[in-house]
């Protein structure tokens, strides 16, 4: 009955962007679609044998002026001499509402898979309400608040379901269009128990080679406060340099 929930979320999103196109289509407005594609590749053999694949992907599409759909996936394994040491694998989808340039609301709804975590599969899906506290040109800064319900199963093969909230900030200076810093972190909270919360944080630097590749330098840690099985360490942390590709 909760994975419903989620479904129906999934279903509600999907029926608003269906709902926003044809709209679109009838005012023949102009719809906009830009991806940003990166991957990062490590291979070393001899002495240390070594071998890592980081790949992410954000898709977003513009139907009108008010309403912008989001679709990001990514994808982290690597192993040391043959034997897998981390792998994680996740999906989200997103659909923004714009009430004025600044203010907006948002639902969405994710899969994700990180069993060197813990995780053995998590579905969620949520609401909440965003804010552009900055809009450049060279300062911006996004907020959100949110609320979400998160159905969760751990390598330890228990489960727990449960209402959560969402807290979400990003700070990103642009030294020119194409170059830029950011530092997001985000909070994840569960309502049955306060002592179950995640935050996670990215530190990123992108330099532009061209006007549609750049490197990508990064820094991204993840914490967990009550881990399951509780043996596990409460925090990861990945340091990646990726390519990337915008269009």
């Amino acid at each position: 009955m909760k994975k419903l929930t989620f479904f129906f979320i999934v279903l509600c999103i999907s029926s608003a962007v269906s709902s926003s196109s044809s709209f679109a289509e009838d005012k023949k407005e102009k719809k906009a679609l830009s991806d940003e594609g990166e991957v990062s590749y490590v291979k070393t053999e001899g002495n240390t044998q070594v071998t890592s694949l980081a790949v992410k992907n954000l898709m977003k599409y513009q139907f009108n002026e008010q309403l912008l759909g989001s679709w990001k996936i990514g994808a982290l394994n690597a192993e040391t001499a043959g034997v897998t040491t981390a792998e994680n694998y996740m999906t989200d989808l997103k659909l923004d509402y714009l009430y004025t340039p600044r203010l907006y609301s948002f639902a969405n709804g994710g899969w994700l898979k990180n069993r060197f975590a813990g995780i053995d599969e998590e579905v969620y899906g949520g609401v909440g309400v965003g804010y552009k506290i900055l809009d450049g040109p060279k300062h911006f800064v996004i907020g959100e608040l949110g609320v979400m319900y998160v159905s969760d199963k751990y390598t330890d093969k228990t489960t727990k379901d449960y209402p959560g909230g969402r807290a979400f900030a990003k700070y990103t200076y642009a030294f020119t269009e194409k170059n830029k810093f950011s530092q997001s972190l985000e909070y994840l909270n569960d309502f049955d128990n306060s002592l179950h919360y995640k935050v996670n944080s990215e530190t990123a630097l992108i330099s532009a080679l061209n006007d549609i590749i750049s490197l990508k330098a990064a820094y991204v840690l993840n914490y967990s406060n009550a881990p399951v099985p509780a043996t596990l360490k409460k925090q990861d942390t990945t340091t990646t340099v990726a390519l990337v590709v915008n269009y």
